[in-house]
């Protein structure tokens, strides 16, 4: 049934948890909430607009105030669109390694972006945002360590999540982390409401910060300093930046967390496609990330046991990615052969 709503805004949130029927072992109810539903297209829809809101509340946020972060690109794009229509100016700082499409999907929305060099990492973002922030009295978002992003996954996704499964016990939770605003936002509820459900975090393989068990390098005032010991570039974005965030870092102390999964990036663009070819659900590299650890849970579940996937965001964010290397844009040899197999001349295809 459709809903009439006051701005787009009021969309965020309530994205479905849907059942896996081909890809799931027998035996298993394998679901996956897919955040691609929300109106810009990701998860982090929910923390743009549950930071920029808790801004306003607290008066931290001024009107006509520029606000800044700096951003993989969902994170930017999200904040582009509340910023768009609450009427802010949004600059964004971005890593050059990141994919084009990010980039353009956040000026397109009216924000500034501005590049960092790739060697200088997520960290390197993060200062030029906060000597830009500090230079120019913009507010900061600070996505990584602002509770507001937690705590509107505890009202929102958390709740969702629990209404979803009110009628059948869910059994494991899994779920990456990039800022840890979702991690800590549903696994703190989750563990007061649904006490039963196993919480399991997949990080990459070639960035196992939480698995390897080297600890942070930070400075004289606890702020990471560039490169985690255990960092490696990898192309599950939005996933796992160069640090472990605070907020990641508080669920992994309160022992919120039951199991940490590493995931090859192979992997992570397999079970993206298939999740494409075969259910249907359109989604990027870090939700095929998250769904390889669930089917690696899934492998050694109990018959008959319940677990609910976060896929972050859309497919559409990595056409200039790896993930669609083999996709080609000419007609292939086979769909040659297919157009032809018709005598009609002028249906005769196009020249490659």
């Amino acid at each position: 049934m459709g809903k009439r709503y006051n701005n787009i805004l009021e969309t965020v949130g309530h994205t479905p948890a849907v059942k896996i029927n081909k890809l799931a072992p027998e035996g298993v109810n394998l679901y996956v909430k897919v955040e691609a539903f929300n109106p810009l297209g990701s998860v982090k829809d929910r923390l743009a607009l549950g930071v920029i809101e808790d801004a306003e509340r607290t008066g931290t946020l001024k009107p006509g105030q520029t606000v800044i972060e700096f951003t993989s690109g969902n994170t930017g794009i999200g904040l582009a669109m509340v910023c768009a229509q609450k009427g802010y100016p949004l600059v964004l700082i971005m890593p050059e390694t990141f994919s084009i499409e990010r980039r353009r999907l956040m000026r397109f929305l009216g924000a500034k972006v501005i590049l960092t060099p790739a060697a200088s990492r997520a960290t390197g973002s993060a200062a030029k945002a906060i000597e830009l922030a500090q230079t120019h009295g913009w507010f900061l978002t600070r996505q990584f360590t602002n509770e507001a992003n937690a705590d509107f996954h505890s009202k929102t996704t958390a709740v969702e999540i629990l209404d979803d499964f009110r009628d059948q016990p869910l059994d494991y939770w899994v779920t990456g982390f990039g800022t840890g605003g979702t991690l800590k936002g549903v696994a703190r509820v989750l563990a007061k409401e649904s006490p039963k459900t196993k919480i399991i975090v997949c990080e990459p393989a070639d960035a196992p910060m939480v698995t390897s068990g080297q600890p942070q390098p930070r400075d004289e005032n606890g702020d990471p300093l560039s490169g985690h010991p255990a960092w490696k570039p990898h192309p599950q974005q939005g996933w796992s930046p160069d640090f472990i965030p605070k907020l990641a870092g508080d669920a992994l102390a309160e022992n919120k967390i039951d199991q940490v999964l590493t995931v090859e990036n192979t992997e992570a663009m397999k079970w993206s496609k298939e999740l494409a070819r075969q259910e249907g659900i359109f989604v990027g590299i870090t939700s095929g990330g998250t769904f390889a650890g669930a089917l690696k849970v899934a492998a050694k579940a109990p018959k008959g046991s319940t677990i609910l996937c976060m896929l972050p965001d859309t497919g559409e964010r990595y056409l200039s990615t790896p993930l669609f290397a083999d996709v080609g844009v000419d007609m292939n040899d086979e769909e040659i052969a297919i157009s032809r197999s018709t005598p009609s001349a002028w249906l005769e295809p196009a020249k490659v």
